[in-house]
């Protein structure tokens, strides 16, 4: 990368969209883009979103933090001329519907547009209203949150936009990459619906939620959340994430070896919760008496994965967060300096943070861009990344969700496998060869058995590299540099290879090698702590979520991008780095900045949002804000309880009924949706949200991501299955890296790479 230069600094960017707009135009700014605000006369409405800090809305600062402003009344004729004059220079513009119907695309064929709303332009539900809340009924997380057998628990709303935004960023560079190679530029309708069902944990993709979509049953109730247990200790509270027989082996030693727990049954996760009721008091009593900083790094010295469950405000001041970057203080608005999360990833070592505060309410003055040189080409080729190879190491959710966002846009990438340390999304409960799972989450790839813990594999690594474009890995801080092939030695064979590398919890800090899985994430990051009926109880219930591991990963593939597209200015690669943390941080930044300064300001649970219908738990999410019209359709009195009168309007109607009536009135309402219901939502069949995929080591028709779906122009080649382990590695060995048959098979029989069993037969 350019020194002091950052990937998208040659990137115009136009915003005049909503919330979810702003806050995926703040990404692009981050990543260095140019970015202009248009607002009315006077300052935006979002303005004036709560909460507020000295009369600052810090929502609305934290989205628009990196942006310039200007005013412009759309209704006025010669405002709208000077923002298509603006619009002429830019290349993204994020919109409203009402926006471009005032402006018009004529005679903007360069523009990539894209147009957030809750639904899109589309189908039966666009004209639709949405909260955060209604939106995580509809996209299935509700039906999955909350006690067994209790009423649904809302996961925290920031959840909702944040994941819109990223989606809405991605599509947007995707857009853009496509410019650069056609010349064209296109109009896409995002829906948040949409993003949401497919971005935050979808029902249809990489693990977590996977086999309650596959198996097309509708679950009544909440499934248990007994996987991830949070255990009481000294000073406060602690969450267990044993996955592997080695962590259990760590946990059964801290234990005392008991001998009721020596049989090797207990070394699976199903052994081990089928016996919870003798195992989890064990575990509590040895926790108990100890404070939470002890056990946890008590824990990191024995191979255990443990983390405190943290509040936001207690993130937001830690030690950690704090020396590594994530958490600094920033101007946020002219005049107000808080403690605030500042970026989500690092580029050649420079944090993607705040670097100017959101505007001052803007003037009229005019703010067109001065003429410059075409911006370069990108590759060709009808698909956005056609012609990139892309060498991916990544492993359980984020690393396939990082890859599968180039394979499914025409990369070539090409898996890393090494049968002596499988990728964990491989597991299958009776030996398959096959898992939903990985056929969802590894699609489009090929696979290259290789041990990269020999000379050989090392040097064959390195000469793929030179012929290669981009590097993905998700293990611990420091791994690819032991094991000889760090960005460091990757860069010196090919100067423009792009290496990303995800962890935990970033590679600086005093959390920087603790084991990190989503659960410990979410619990270190204050999102545990949200996730509960009343900020007082003990018991969470964000057990049953992948949450953060799609979202991060499609940041990643963003930052991955922005970086090829500097690379064709500069001819150099870049060195990225994001962290699962950070990445919560980010998204939660508006709240945890509150946090930090009101202990408490962060709320729980379904605040009267959340209501009983007819039939078996059935239920309906419903915007009380609305209270004159809730009152009119519920017939409650002005003195009445309101929450009650709607209740017990809620429980004589089904809740797409009760949804359908209140919409009429202009009210954001949305039935509980579960998952494989999903695959039959109206709104998302008119759109055709989802397609089809088969595997031949599966039954039947697997339902998957239309990646098509928003876009006006798009034409991706037909995606291949999922790979068996090293299946490609032949064809990759000759056709990629140009060995003679005979040197292919003296690496077969030394083991410096491997094949498939069924390969190999």
């Amino acid at each position: 990368m350019t020194a002091g230069k950052l990937p998208l600094h040659d990137v115009r960017v136009v915003d005049l969209g909503d919330a979810v707009g702003e806050a995926a135009a703040r990404l692009l700014a981050d990543l260095g883009a140019d970015t202009v605000k248009v607002e009315p006369p006077g300052g935006s409405p979002l303005r004036h979103q709560t909460p507020a800090v000295g009369g600052v809305s810090i929502p609305f600062a934290v989205r628009n933090a990196n942006k310039r402003a200007i005013a412009a009344d759309l209704d006025v004729p010669d405002d709208r001329s000077r923002v298509r004059q603006l619009l002429a220079g830019a290349d993204i513009a994020f919109v409203t519907p009402r926006a471009l119907d005032q402006l018009g695309i004529d005679g903007l064929d360069h523009l990539t547009v894209v147009i957030s709303s809750p639904f899109g332009r589309t189908g039966p539900r666009s004209g639709w209203q949405a909260t955060a809340r209604t939106l995580l009924a509809l996209n299935g997380s509700l039906s999955r949150s909350g006690r067994p057998g209790g009423e649904p628990l809302l996961p925290p709303e920031s959840i909702a936009e944040a994941t819109a935004a990223a989606q809405a960023a991605w599509t947007a560079l995707v857009g853009h990459v496509l410019r650069r190679r056609t010349g064209r530029g296109q109009v896409i309708d995002l829906s948040h619906q949409e993003a949401l069902v497919t971005g935050l944990d979808p029902a249809f993709g990489a693990q977590g939620s996977a086999a309650a979509g596959r198996s097309g049953k509708v679950r009544r109730g909440r499934p248990p959340a007994d996987v991830y247990p949070v255990y009481r200790c000294a000073d406060g509270f602690v969450r267990l994430c044993l996955l592997s027989e080695r962590q259990w082996r760590g946990m059964f030693s801290w234990l005392g070896e008991p001998e009721e727990f020596a049989d090797p049954s207990y070394r699976s996760i199903a052994g081990r919760v089928a016996a919870a009721d003798r195992l989890e008091p064990l575990i509590s009593a040895l926790f108990a008496p100890r404070v939470a900083a002890d056990l946890v790094e008590d824990a990191a010295r024995r191979g255990v994965p443990l983390a405190q469950v943290l509040t936001l405000g207690d993130a937001v001041a830690s030690d950690h967060f704090i020396a590594c970057g994530t958490v600094a203080n920033r101007e946020i608005a002219p005049g107000l300096e808080l403690a605030l999360p500042v970026g989500f990833a690092d580029v050649d070592g420079r944090r993607l943070g705040i670097r100017s505060p959101s505007p001052a309410v803007p003037s009229t003055e005019d703010s067109r861009w001065r003429p410059r040189e075409p911006l370069p080409g990108f590759g060709s080729g009808a698909a956005p990344f056609s012609g990139i190879r892309v060498l991916d190491l990544g492993v359980i959710v984020f690393g396939a969700e990082a890859g599968r966002a180039f394979a499914d846009l025409g990369a070539d990438v090409i898996k890393i496998e090494n049968t002596a340390f499988p990728d964990g999304l491989r597991q299958t409960r009776r030996g398959e060869a096959m898992n939903a799972s990985f056929a969802w989450g590894n699609r489009g790839k090929r696979s290259l058995g290789l041990d990269l813990r020999s000379a050989e594999g090392r040097r064959l690594f390195e000469d793929l590299a030179s012929r290669s474009d981009v590097v993905l890995a998700n293990f611990k801080p420091g791994t690819l540099d032991s094991l000889g092939i760090g960005y460091d030695r990757l860069s010196a064979v090919n100067p423009r290879i792009v290496v990303l590398e995800s962890s935990a919890f970033s590679r600086n800090g005093p959390w920087a090698n603790r084991l990190g899985y989503g659960p410990l994430v979410r619990a270190a990051c204050g999102v545990t702590s949200l996730w509960k009926y009343a900020p007082e109880d003990v018991e969470s219930w964000d057990g049953v979520t992948v949450f953060p591991d799609h979202v991060a990963a499609k940041l990643g593939a963003l930052t991955v991008a922005a970086a090829l597209l500097a690379r064709e200015r500069t001819g150099r690669g870049a060195h990225l780095e994001i962290a699962q943390s950070d990445v919560v941080l980010h998204q939660f930044a508006a709240l945890a900045a509150l946090a930090g300064l009101r202990s408490g300001s962060a709320a729980a649970g379904n605040a009267d949002t959340v209501f009983a219908c007819a039939g078996d738990d059935e239920w309906c999410v419903i915007d009380t804000r609305a209270a004159e019209a809730l009152r009119e359709v519920c017939g409650a009195p002005p003195d009445g309880d309101l929450a009650e009168y709607v209740a017990k309007w809620t429980a004589g109607r089904a809740p797409a009924e009760a949804a359908e009536i209140l919409q009429e009135q202009g009210i954001a309402a949305a039935p509980m949706v579960r998952q494989p219901e999903l695959l039959d939502d109206p709104q998302l069949r008119a759109r055709n949200t989802f397609t089809t995929m088969r595997h031949p080591l599966l039954d039947g028709a697997l339902p998957m991501e239309n990646v098509a779906a928003p876009f006006e122009r798009l034409t991706v080649p037909p995606s291949r299955p999922a790979p068996l382990s090293g299946e490609n590695t032949v064809e990759i060995c000759e056709d990629v890296l140009g060995l003679p048959p005979e040197e292919t098979r003296a690496l077969l029989s030394r083991q410096v790479v491997h094949r498939s069993v069924a390969d190999s037969a």
